[in-house]
């Protein structure tokens, strides 16, 4: 049966990529350091498979159609969209899909009662293109992009994220093959896209949100993560950590729900709370 070999979560601002020289030097080094450190994590743990979940920015669903999650069930992704390539500065890419897997996730995850849209043709942006380049820059995995709403209310909830989570390390644990898999959560922290915060970090929000991911309750993270707290960290931004918790939640179901904060710099030059957290799986 396939493995999983880690959970993560991680920001995908495009400050990183785009404008990273109008930061102070100790923030660039503290971005990309942590960047680098993630992606020594990926090379020890060697995943032939990422499962990434994260904000669809409205890029390829509308604000009257749009799932709360949309699989990604294509064998071969390219990005980023024409639209960001120069705002992004991130050359041209493809990486695999893994289309039986994901399959499987829309499949099983419908006959557990979690039904999600699925695509074989998605539009990249920020998304998948920071932490891809980031983290796997050779692009020798396999791909399967999940889509998610975490910002056109009604959005899922905590347990709902978490719920999803969980269900995607049962159906990873059973498809049959012995693929290394890590699930990537990316988005957050707080930050305020083209919003009255647009020029504003906030350090309190991000550190409370980093502390619970660390103590790894999941019954207070149902709780106390709502939609109305998230918008505290920036309205149509912040949310987007709720991919973080479909990462927490597959990491519990793993053996471990307590993860390490791997970075944070907050950076007003980058428009955001900066930073990525690690669940280590053995």
């Amino acid at each position: 049966m396939a493995k999983i070999v880690a959970t993560l979560g991680v920001a995908h601002a495009p400050g990183v990529t785009g404008w990273i020289d109008k930061a102070p030097q100790h923030e660039q080094d503290g971005v990309l350091d942590g960047y680098a450190q993630f992606q020594k994590l990926m090379d020890e743990v060697r995943p032939d498979v990422v499962i990434g979940i994260a904000n669809d920015h409205l890029l390829n669903f509308s604000l009257d159609n749009i799932p709360d999650f949309c699989v990604g069930i294509g064998e071969q992704w390219a990005g980023p969209a024409p639209w960001f390539r120069d705002w992004l500065n991130v050359p041209d890419y493809t990486v695999r899909g893994h289309r039986d897997m994901a399959r499987a996730l829309v499949r099983e995850s419908a006959r557990a009662g979690i039904n999600h849209a699925f695509a074989d043709k998605l539009l990249f942006d920020d998304n998948w293109s920071v932490p891809l380049k980031f983290l796997f820059p050779r692009y020798d995995v396999r791909f399967i992009p999940i889509h998610m709403n975490p910002i056109v209310p009604p959005v899922p909830s905590a347990a709902h994220c978490h719920a999803v989570g969980e269900t995607i390390a049962r159906i990873v644990q059973a498809f049959p093959s012995d693929e290394r898999v890590v699930i990537m959560g990316t988005g957050g922290l707080s930050h305020d896209p083209g919003g009255k915060d647009y020029f504003t970090v906030h350090e309190e929000f991000d550190r409370w949100f980093l502390a619970l991911m660390e103590e790894g309750n999941a019954e207070r993270v149902k709780r106390e993560l709502t939609f109305e707290k998230l918008l505290t960290g920036g309205d149509g931004g912040a949310a987007e950590l709720l991919a973080w918790v479909v990462a927490m939640g597959a990491a519990g179901m793993c053996g471990n729900a307590r993860a390490e904060t791997v970075f944070y710099v907050p950076s007003v030059p980058m428009r955001c709370g900066m930073g990525g957290v690690y669940w280590r799986l053995d």
